[in-house]
């Protein structure tokens, strides 16, 4: 199984962090491991105010977890990890003092439209679509609801949560609010996210620091729920309906 790689250039007070994976940018665990980490370690770096996060490539900006690794847990405690690891990275962007813009390039699937949601300003284009397919394979989005739900409602998440194999249109992410900006181009994208990140990487870094904090407040429970909604697929995981469906896959 190809893990894929994490890379950070840090120029101008501004951290690009670039994920990629052969599969549509998917996440095995140990790719997730690293983007935590990255996440932790940027956030005790004073030379960077704003933290940029994307993907490779001009295909899927992210299909959400593994599924080869998916289809390879055996027993509970890998899957409960394994979900953990979406759980850990949302946290490391909740508890992370600088902004985190994402560049959300293509289409988000799963644990993809997770980390969209998690990001605290993004920039997409018109064909970032997004679905939910958790609910088609016997399980669901129960890690990333909660970020998911603070961004779009839960009437949103409903939508999208079960209707698992249809895809919202990224105008309709754009509307319900899960994208703050919307492109026609990834070249009108960039042209107008470097504009973007470079006058907020000039602004005090305290004062964005403490609107952060705004940003998330009423989150602090999350350091025990997500890994409490990780254990639930990690048992849904197991079963006989969702080894079945992923064998399609």
């Amino acid at each position: 199984m190809e893990l894929g790689s994490i890379k950070t250039e840090i120029a101008n007070n501004i951290a690009k962090v670039t994920f990629s994976q052969v599969a549509s940018n998917s996440f095995p665990s140990s790719l997730l491991q690293q983007l935590t980490s990255e996440l932790q370690s940027l956030n005790q770096n004073e030379e960077v105010a704003v933290i940029v996060l994307q993907s490779q490539g001009n295909g899927a900006f992210c299909a959400g977890a593994s599924f080869d690794e998916l289809i390879a847990i055996s027993n509970y405690e890998e899957g409960s990890d394994f979900f953990s690891g979406f759980a850990n990275v949302i946290n490391a962007m909740r508890k992370c003092s600088k902004l985190i813009i994402g560049r959300i390039h293509g289409k988000a699937v799963g644990g993809g439209v997770g980390l969209a949601a998690a990001c605290d300003y993004t920039f997409a284009t018109i064909k970032s679509d997004i679905k939910l397919s958790e609910i088609a394979i016997g399980i669901g989005p129960f890690v990333i609801e909660p970020v998911v739900s603070r961004k779009l409602g839960k009437t949103s998440l409903a939508q999208m949560a079960l209707t698992p194999t249809e895809w919202k249109s990224a105008t309709w992410a754009f509307e319900k609010g899960l994208y703050s900006e919307i492109f026609d181009t990834i070249q009108d994208l960039d042209i107008r996210l470097e504009d973007y990140i470079n006058e907020l990487a000039k602004y005090n870094i305290e004062a964005l620091a403490e609107m952060k904090k705004v940003l998330w407040e009423g989150t602090d429970n999350w350091d025990s729920l997500l890994y409490d909604r990780a254990a639930i697929s990690g048992r849904l995981v197991l079963s006989d309906f969702t080894k079945k469906a992923l064998k399609k896959f």
